[in-house]
């Protein structure tokens, strides 16, 4: 099977009319979308040369935003008058496929705001694909409003982008902010954005060197940051370690180089407390969720730092595990449980929801990403 050519038609197939990316059709705890999964689903569609998937992705997003402006509002209303933000205030992670809040279960992390940041740069890698530069205009009122959201709550406790841990700041959370705010602030740099009058490149520089300051120990990146406190300063969870969602600090959002030091350092601890030898890549050593297995898309992302960084020995390994783990029908699943972390919790997982989610879209999307990182690494040493 070309799984690479299924990959494009599970996400083809499995996008609503409107643009929306469902996160898995087949579990139902996954039946919406959530900005973060699909901003990387629309980066694999572009890469894979659909960009008219992407674009309606974009659209679908730009709407959904527009309508719930108004919370950014309330929200804004209840910091000025010290109160903790709520759902009348947030904006969701995660809404149905035409766009509309779900909050049945009130016990879903909906405050997340990585899902923000990954959406303004998708928006922009489009751009970079497509030069399609006039769907700023459409899509520019929802630009201002996701960015004077993120501003708003950049320094707020909110869930990782696993959905955990609602106490802390995050690292990967804050990167993805970044990263679209600094994508957003190269258009404007060069003049496509003009009706954004935002200053997105101050804003980035304040991201950055808050990360800086705050998110590296003992030279490497920290999974959680306690929230400053009346007379207390931001500072490292010790205790948290290293997780795989790390890697996104330097791919896809740039907010420190690959040859950085304490990058380089993360990826060393990557390596050796959540990449199974000869096998996948884990969440964070204590996962207990389905057993904690090695991740799909975790894989192909630690493939995709390893292809920019120019190791397609090690890029290609990562890929050849993927393949072999997909499914007979070429599903990419969430996880593989073949060597859990925690495997007495697999059970009690699968009877409250059911089987590991499969396909998973973001799976997928990831394994298009690590297959044209390498090609494009091979291109370049023909040239």
């Amino acid at each position: 099977m070309d799984l690479y050519r299924h990959s494009i038609n599970v996400i083809l197939n499995n996008q609503d009319k409107g643009g929306a990316f469902i996160a898995s059709p087949a579990f139902p705890t996954y039946r919406y979308c959530w900005l973060r999964d699909g901003s990387f689903i629309a980066h694999a569609m572009d890469r894979a040369g659909e960009h008219e998937s992407s674009e309606k992705f974009f659209r679908w997003v730009g709407s959904t935003i527009n309508r719930y402006a108004a919370k950014v509002d309330i929200l804004t209303a209840q910091l000025q008058a010290g109160k903790i933000p709520d759902n009348r205030g947030i904006l969701n992670t995660r809404f149905t496929l035409d766009g509309f809040e779900e909050n049945v279960d009130s016990q879903w992390g909906n405050f997340q705001m990585d899902g923000y940041g990954s959406w303004l740069w998708g928006l922009a890698e489009h751009l970079r694909s497509t030069r399609n530069y006039a769907l700023l205009d459409e899509l520019i009122d929802p630009i201002n409003v996701t960015m004077h959201y993120l501003k708003l709550v950049w320094q707020l406790p909110n869930y990782d982008c696993w959905e955990e841990h609602p106490e802390y700041l995050h690292p990967y959370s804050l990167a993805t902010t970044y990263g679209g705010v600094a994508a957003i602030a190269d258009l404007k740099a060069a003049g496509k954005l003009s009706s954004c009058t935002f200053d997105a490149q101050g804003f980035a520089d304040e991201i950055k060197a808050f990360l800086t300051d705050h998110a590296i120990l003992n030279g490497k990146f920290i999974k959680h940051l306690w929230p400053a406190k009346e007379g207390q300063a931001t500072t490292p969870v010790i205790e948290s370690g290293v997780d795989a969602s790390l890697l996104g600090l330097a791919v896809p959002y740039h907010v420190f180089d690959l040859s950085n030091t304490a990058i380089i350092g993360t990826v060393q601890s990557i390596e050796k407390e959540l990449h199974l030898l000869h096998g996948g890549v884990y969440r964070y050593k204590e996962d207990v969720y389905y057993g904690g297995g090695e991740w799909i898309l975790l894989t192909a992302w630690l493939g995709w730092y390893y292809a920019l960084t120019g190791e397609k020995t090690r890029a290609s390994e990562l890929l050849k595990w993927i393949e072999n783990n997909a499914e007979p029908n070429g599903d990419l699943p969430e996880q593989v449980s073949d060597h859990m972390l925690a495997p007495i919790f697999f059970e009690p997982w699968r009877k409250k929801w059911g089987s590991i989610a499969s396909p998973l879209l973001w799976s997928h999307a990831m394994y298009i990403l690590l297959v044209r990182s390498i090609e494009d690494m091979k291109a370049q040493e023909v040239c």
